[in-house]
């Protein structure tokens, strides 16, 4: 099954009355604005992936970015939320002896999920700067509660002697964002690449672990 599928059905699962072109238009979509970002698709681009006529189109969503709207809202809410936070919790929660045991098990989980969702990263990445509305849905639903409890986290390894006193938001500030961006070049800037994972991995988990050295 690929990603779009995969998140198709996710999305779907709970709308029994989604009709089978909607379906087809919906992970056209997905494919569409993943390849080629929202602004540079046009709907005859969906409507051919989809095999349907572009008017079915607008019969289902008024607008281009009501479609968009119909694929990211209940990303955010319902696949990214709910999935990425209880599969992130089984990290954040688990016992670690160390905070590099933290660090390869965070990296590892977060790898993971990329990896099955590689689509759906694409067009949260591209589309959440542009639009307001899914800035708000993402803060709310994901990056307040899993910084608080990274803080959280935080605080507890450099009452351990293992990270460097500042303040926990700076830390898990330093921490998220060399992650992020490694997972950004990745799968988004240079996905071509030839990449080694798991040397990547390790180089920036060696940068974090020195700068938060005590």
């Amino acid at each position: 099954m690929s990603n779009q599928e995969s998140i198709l059905d996710f999305i779907l699962k709970d709308e029994d009355n989604v009709t089978e072109k909607q379906k087809q238009i919906i992970a056209a979509a997905i494919e569409a604005f993943s390849e080629k970002g929202f602004a540079a698709t046009s709907t005859s681009e969906i409507a051919k992936k989809a095999g349907v006529a572009e008017g079915t189109i607008f019969r289902h969503y008024k607008t281009k970015k009501d479609l968009l709207l119909k694929l990211l809202s209940p990303m955010l809410s319902k696949l990214i939320a709910p999935v990425v936070l209880k599969d992130f919790n089984k990290v954040l929660d688990a016992e670690h002896h160390s905070f590099e045991d933290f660090l390869r098990a965070v990296v590892k989980n977060r790898m993971e999920f990329l990896q099955k969702n590689e689509a759906l990263f694409k067009i949260l990445i591209q589309e959440i700067p542009f639009h307001q509305d899914l800035r708000e849905i993402f803060i709310e639903q994901i990056a307040s509660k899993v910084f608080k409890r990274l803080q959280e986290i935080m605080d507890f390894y450099q009452k351990k002697g293992e990270v460097k006193e500042m303040p926990s938001l700076s830390a898990v500030r330093l921490t998220v964002t060399s992650i992020i961006g490694y997972f950004l070049a990745r799968h988004l800037i240079i996905p071509d690449f030839n990449w080694d994972d798991e040397a990547e991995i390790e180089r920036t988990l060696e940068f974090i672990l020195a700068g938060l050295a005590p």
